[in-house]
């Protein structure tokens, strides 16, 4: 239980910071969505080409944080040298890959379809090659157990991103001022400017992990280089799969969609926009990630460790599946965080937020196959996964526009669930409470099930209906599993003496 509580503090400051964060970030989805109106196709524009970053930060990285995590707590290997040398493999192919792509920075551009706005694709690429060898250093403060620093990079970052998009989205053009703070009536928004601003973020991040890229001066191994390849390649490959079922319909939806492009991007901000209220599902995963990774490596050698991944699993979903009911109990209140312009497509939101539930699941899957280095089954089952995805929407998107993005994500991450919880079994069993999960997954279905007939109610009937709904799951959570004697803090409170 002592192993479980390390995990859920480091969880707790890594979902904390990733909470504010995101919720920080989420002033950007009005702010845009507000100055770029939906049947003007920017948000689109951005969805479109955040789509394709998601992708290439994988490409850039290569697997290398769960590398980097395995061969840091391997026997035999020096993790100071293991640091060095993954920062020096990962600033070589960053700076590498940046001069490539601004050598064939028109042809890139006009293949992707901004062949009259190359900036798009020069400013962003050189962020995301920034981002990507940024993971390691940030990697490396999690090895070192320092999430509050961790935490803080990041919000600063949000922080004055958020800052710079509100003096040039909504500043500038109050005060009717241009850039350089010339009056200027006719001044008009340009979305390239969104990204300029995500790359000056980036470099004062970059500043300020100063203390760790001092690491890299510790040399590099060849041999170790050569033997972290052959680990992480399968992940890269997984990686980008994963990716792929995330980011895919985004990329492939101007191609496929049944109009003109001008009105595929407006769609796709539709859909980009609505799918920001299902992020709040992405946080925990990621805030889960941060502390899991470290915490599973470093635990491997004991004996006792798959009955503590079974109850992480457990744990991981009663949480996810609490949020999913509060997001969709609160839904009338969370749609104003986009413009009103874009409220048609929320109905993709609980779609999205039980695809982002079964991927998380997928990720606590994950570390059997890490653990026995069979990292090549992560490769298929994203592979397969991504395959299911690309033939939906193929097949789908010019008829049912984005709802099929949303059915081929649900549909993509199913399969690669279950094909890694089946295979999974059969090489590193585990004994997962299947009964529990069970009986909370139905217990969640039937609770949103009541929440749809609140739907036509008044806003205050029908968020008190929702939030009875709401303390009744939360209720089950801490008569069965949770009692509140043993919480950290507050617990001694609770406890009988």
């Amino acid at each position: 239980m002592a192993n479980m509580k390390t995990l859920a503090k480091d969880t707790a400051i890594y979902g904390l910071s990733s909470i504010v964060a995101r919720f920080i970030n989420y002033l950007l989805v009005p702010i845009q969505t507000a100055r770029f109106a939906a049947s003007g196709g920017e948000y689109g524009v951005i969805t479109n080409v955040y789509a394709y970053v998601s992708i290439l930060i994988i490409l850039l990285t290569f697997g290398m944080e769960t590398t980097f995590f395995r061969f840091m707590n391997r026997e035999g290997e020096q993790p100071e040298r293991i640091y060095s040398t993954t920062l020096r493999m990962l600033a070589f192919t960053s700076l590498a890959s940046i001069v490539v792509v601004l050598i064939l920075l028109q042809p890139i551009a006009a293949a992707i379809g901004y062949a009259d706005h190359p900036e798009y694709v020069a400013v962003m690429y050189t962020t995301v090659a920034i981002d990507a060898f940024m993971a390691i250093p940030f990697a490396y403060l999690r090895y070192q157990h320092k999430p509050v620093k961790f935490a803080t990079l990041k919000i600063v970052n949000i922080l004055l991103n958020i800052t710079l998009n509100l003096l040039y989205l909504i500043v500038l053009p109050s005060l009717k001022l241009n850039l350089f703070g010339i009056y200027d009536e006719q001044f008009t928004l340009d979305v390239a400017f969104v990204f300029y601003i995500n790359l000056v973020c980036t470099l004062i991040t970059l500043l300020m992990l100063w203390k760790e890229l001092r690491g890299i001066r510790f040399g590099f191994d060849g041999a170790a280089c050569r033997r972290m390849l052959a680990y992480t390649w399968p992940l890269l490959v997984m990686g980008v799969a994963g990716q792929l079922n995330q980011a895919a319909s985004q990329i492939l939806f101007p191609y496929l969609y049944d109009g003109s492009v001008e009105e595929a991007r407006a769609q796709l901000g539709i859909y980009g926009a609505c799918i920001k209220i299902a992020m709040i599902m992405v946080m925990i995963t990621q805030a889960f990630r941060f502390a899991y990774e470290p915490f599973v490596f470093g635990k491997s050698k004991d004996k006792d460790n798959r009955e503590t991944y079974a109850l992480a699993m457990k744990y991981y979903i009663i949480f996810t599946l609490l949020a999913f009911l509060c997001v969709m109990g609160y839904i009338d209140v969370l749609k104003f965080i986009i413009g009103e312009s874009y409220w048609e497509g929320l109905r993709v939101v609980p779609i999205v937020m039980a695809a982002e539930i079964m991927f998380g699941v997928f990720f606590n899957l994950s570390f059997w196959y890490k653990l026995t280095d069979r990292t090549i089954w992560g490769a298929y089952f994203s592979g397969i996964g991504a395959v299911v995805l690309i033939t939906v929407d193929v097949l789908l998107i010019p008829r049912f526009s984005y709802m099929a993005c949303v059915w081929a994500g649900f549909a993509a991450y199913a399969t690669s669930m279950l094909l890694s919880y089946f295979i999974g079994q059969h090489y590193y069993k585990i004994n997962y409470p299947m009964k529990d999960i069970s009986l909370y997954v139905v217990l969640a279905y039937v609770l949103y099930g009541f929440m749809r007939l609140s739907a036509d109610w008044s806003l205050a009937a029908s968020l008190a209906f929702n939030t009875l709904l709401i303390i009744v799951f939360v209720a089950v959570i801490l008569r069965r599993d949770l009692p509140l004697s043993g919480l950290p803090v507050v617990g001694k409170y609770f406890r009988k003496h």
